[in-house]
């Protein structure tokens, strides 16, 4: 099989461009015009493949979903708007009242939110276990059980559980290992092979190219079998293994309106084609800076997964053999010290995201964890003392020294 570059770059349309244009056009259009009304007829009731309203379809959003299905080895890909909506697209799809799903603490806020606030009120629950010890989740499954939840590295605890004996245990048990895997896309993570039914993820971080564009991404590697899903039972008869793609397309997007919009698929194809070379220049870095950071007696921890120290270190090698992420955290003497230090930075900008092509740094407890008690912040992991530092693709050396003058500063 080719590489991830060239498979990314040598992505072909589906159909023939009239003008031989090389990148794929941004149809940037509501509606398609059918031939004949029996033709939009056979639209509409899938027995035509044909676009012929965005909400619902859009070659640009086609072509993208295509080129990350090539990217990844994916069965399916549905591309939708954020990766917040492919996580509620995806659990909404699988999961229904009186069900539950298995899950940390240690996820990242906005997903606790919507577990614990939004998709509660509709009756699914959240059970907590320790995900990084096996017999844990055992314990926590039931026979309401639809999937175990994880993100591959939490954020910001940069948590790491073994996803082969995860996915072990989910075999066993007939359910999904679902996985949010943002700071380690395809490249960084051959996710299937270590068990992974399905793959959420952030497309706005790495595959964007630099913090462009919102999106999300849903990828199905075909390796469950929907007919043990009472919600996809139905759905399996229709589109057969591609019961969640086809659910998602014909449902989630149609119903809810939570489709890619085509600008963004065409950023983001642009952008898919740079991301193995950003996220191993973006590793490389950040792995750099954890060991730069653990030697400065101003910052009083540092917590990187690719650290020797690190006490996942082994698993996170095993999964992320190209580089364990772009993210690390680390601590200083006080959360007052901690707003000094961010306020003297020159290089690195005081914004909230990941895997943009800038170095990003944030406080998490007074930021996207400021809605949550101390003493909740404490059990997800989240110190007032905390800093976030998402590192881009510039200089390692202007990094460095951006850092190093901030915490002389303090």
């Amino acid at each position: 099989m080719a590489g991830y570059n060239t498979r990314s770059v040598q992505a072909r349309f589906r159909k023939k461009d009239p003008h031989g244009s090389l990148i794929m056009p941004l149809y940037d259009t509501v509606a398609f015009e059918a031939d004949t009304a029996a033709d939009l007829e056979a639209s509409f009731r899938g027995r035509r493949p044909a676009h012929a309203y965005s909400r619902i379809s859009n070659p640009t959003v086609e072509f993208f979903e295509q080129k990350l299905k090539d990217f990844s080895g994916a069965s399916a890909v549905t591309a939708v708007a954020s990766g917040m909506s492919a996580i509620a697209s995806v659990l909404l799809a699988i999961a229904g009242s009186g069900d539950n799903i298995v899950t940390t603490k240690h996820i990242f806020g906005n997903t606790f939110s919507l577990l614990t606030g939004v998709l509660a009120q509709w009756g699914l629950q959240t059970i907590f276990a320790d995900l990084t010890n096996v017999a844990s989740v055992e314990q926590s499954v039931t026979e309401k059980t639809r999937a175990v939840f994880l993100e591959t590295i939490t954020n910001p605890g940069l948590e790491v559980a073994d996803l082969s004996a995860l996915g072990r245990l989910c075999r066993r048990k007939n359910i999904l290992l679902v996985a949010d895997t943002t700071l380690t896309p395809p490249y960084l993570l051959d996710a299937p092979h270590f068990g992974v039914n399905i793959e959420v993820l952030s497309s706005t971080k790495y595959i964007s190219g630099g913090g462009t564009t919102l999106g999300g991404a849903v990828l199905d590697y075909g390796s469950y079998d929907w007919r043990s899903n009472p919600h996809l039972r139905a759905a399996y008869q229709k589109f057969g293994p591609n019961a969640l793609s086809g659910v998602l397309k014909t449902k989630l997007c149609r119903d809810f309106g939570n489709i890619l919009s085509p600008h963004n698929a065409y950023m983001q194809s642009l952008g898919l084609d740079t991301l193995a070379m950003r996220a191993a220049l973006s590793c490389a870095s950040t792995l750099a800076l954890a060991k730069f950071l653990q030697s400065h007696p101003l910052v009083r921890r540092v917590n990187y997964p690719g650290l020797a120290e690190h006490p996942a270190c082994t698993v996170a090698q095993k999964q992320f053999p190209r580089g364990a992420g772009a993210l690390l955290t680390f601590e200083l003497e006080t959360p007052e010290k901690c707003f000094s230090f961010m306020d003297q930075l020159k290089l690195i900008r005081r914004a909230t995201n990941l895997n943009d092509n800038k170095t990003l740094i944030i406080h998490p407890a007074s930021t996207i964890f400021c809605e949550y008690t101390p003493a909740r912040r404490l059990e997800m992991g989240v110190t007032d003392t905390l800093l976030r530092l998402a590192v881009g693709i510039e200089d390692l050396a202007d990094l460095q020294e951006d850092l190093q003058q901030a915490l002389e500063a303090v």
